[in-house]
């Protein structure tokens, strides 16, 4: 009786395992992991050799893939480069030119219902789909997770939260697991690490492909690092400030829990057939001693600082280890080029452009783009105006106030942007001048406000 129970249970065994490696060996789609940490500076990891961090697990996931060292957030703040991550568009091409904000006086976007998001069309293609973390596109239908092709949504409807222990934002709690209000206990980070790794051991059951959306809060102020993290710090760096040592702390514990998550993934199997990617919404802040490493200011600013962001992208057997690419990419461009990983196409016309090629070994394109980056704000500074930015080539246009002049820089010779060179180059400044009052018209004729009526 009992060796026959015992090779039942050894036979229930073999089918397990046979299942999850038929998931992860044979399936012809891999899965997909997108970590995007919020506010993490340009040089805020270890890996480009900034002295008083270490964040040991995103070093290793880069080395054992492909950094982007030319990588540009669509926006210096949140909402609109999560929209035109998610859409792969200009974000204000889809209705978030600004931050999507809980009072209506302070709002500046609102995500065109029409649009298509990534996790709807990758559900064409079989794929679960997933976000852990921080949505911060919309507080109500139609512009909730899973109103927008997520299965599964276990985390913050908002934008920042104001104490990462409470949940919290003007009092009100936006935690959520799917469309359910939760109040869990512990801090935020933690919590996102833990229910992202639940889920994925939960796939590894399922011969379906998972793409798991991963949206961290942190480092997003208010700065809040468990204690332990911050005194490990202290004591390992001497003459730290206060403020610096506490987003160390705070960004070496987001570290911690991305290792977390990735040990999940090797444990149940899934690793090799994951593809990786790593990324931020947008420059550090300097208020809180973000590192941007040799780049001109940070989050909010239309300068290199507020834009470029610490990439990288890891698929085993596909992507060389330890590749650096310099190719320029865009947020947008994810959604074309997971949509190419899973075999599809984009439905509708966008702007985003895939790199998949490169990711490949190819040789990145020699032809160069415009690349356009704009922000609506309100307060006293912007006043309800927008802000913007375009690349094309060595060339940057920017405004980033939309009470002063465009300004001109010439970032080979000046990656700085230190000497605005507009004078002297009058014939650049008008063709850039000329796409980019283009571009703001076709922008205008996207609305991005809620409709009063209610109307979809």
């Amino acid at each position: 009786m009992f060796r026959k129970r015992y090779l039942l249970l050894m036979l229930v065994a073999c089918i397990a395992f046979a299942a999850r490696a038929q998931k992860t060996v044979s399936t012809a789609k891999p899965n997909i992991l997108l970590i995007l940490t919020d506010d993490q500076g340009y040089h805020d990891v270890s890996y480009y050799g900034t002295e008083d961090i270490r964040t040991p697990y995103i070093d290793k996931l880069t080395a054992e893939g492909m950094r982007f060292d030319n990588f540009y957030a669509n926006c210096p703040v949140c909402s609109p480069t999560r929209a035109a991550l998610l859409t792969g568009r200009y974000q204000d091409y889809v209705g978030v030119p600004g931050v999507i904000r809980t009072y209506q006086e302070d709002n500046w976007g609102y995500l065109d219902p029409k649009a298509i998001l990534l996790p709807k069309k990758l559900k064409e293609a079989g794929y679960n789909t997933a976000i852990i973390g921080k949505w911060h596109l919309g507080l109500e239908s139609p512009n909730i997770p899973n109103d927008r092709g997520f299965d599964y949504f276990h985390g913050w409807l908002g934008d920042m939260m104001d104490d990462y222990w409470a949940h919290r934002r003007h009092d009100i709690n936006y935690m959520r697991h799917n469309k359910q209000v939760i109040d869990p206990e512990g801090h935020a980070t933690d919590l996102f690490t833990k229910w992202s790794i639940d889920y994925i051991k939960n796939e590894a059951k399922d011969s379906k492909p998972f793409f798991l959306y991963l949206a961290y809060n942190a480092p997003h102020f208010p700065v809040q690092p468990p204690t332990d993290w911050l005194e490990k710090v202290k004591q390992r760096e001497p003459g730290i400030t206060e403020k610096r040592a506490s987003l160390v702390a705070f960004i070496e514990h987001l570290d911690d829990g991305i290792g977390k998550v990735l040990q999940a993934l090797k444990e149940s199997g899934q690793y090799d057939n994951t593809l990786i990617i790593f990324s931020s919404d947008n420059g550090g802040h300097l208020p809180s001693e973000a590192n941007n490493g040799p780049l001109r200011d940070g989050k909010q600013s239309m300068y290199e600082g507020g834009l470029k962001v610490p990439t990288s992208i890891t698929w085993t057997g596909k992507i060389k280890p330890g590749a650096i690419s310099p190719q320029m990419n865009l947020s947008m461009d994810l959604y074309p080029t997971l949509l190419e990983v899973a075999g599809l196409r984009a439905s509708e016309p966008i702007e985003g452009r895939s790199f998949l090629a490169t990711l490949l070994g190819a040789q990145p394109p020699t032809e160069t783009r415009p690349m356009y980056f704009t922000r609506r704000e309100g307060g006293a500074t912007y006043g309800g105006l927008s802000i913007y930015a375009l690349r094309l080539g060595d060339w940057k246009l920017v405004q980033n106030s939309p009470y002063q002049p465009l300004e001109l820089f010439n970032l080979k010779e000046d990656p700085k942007e230190e000497k605005d060179v507009i004078k002297e180059n009058p014939d650049v400044y008008k063709k850039l001048n000329a796409l980019l009052m283009q571009h703001i018209q076709q922008g205008g004729q996207v609305p991005w406000q809620k409709p009063v009526d209610g109307s979809k």
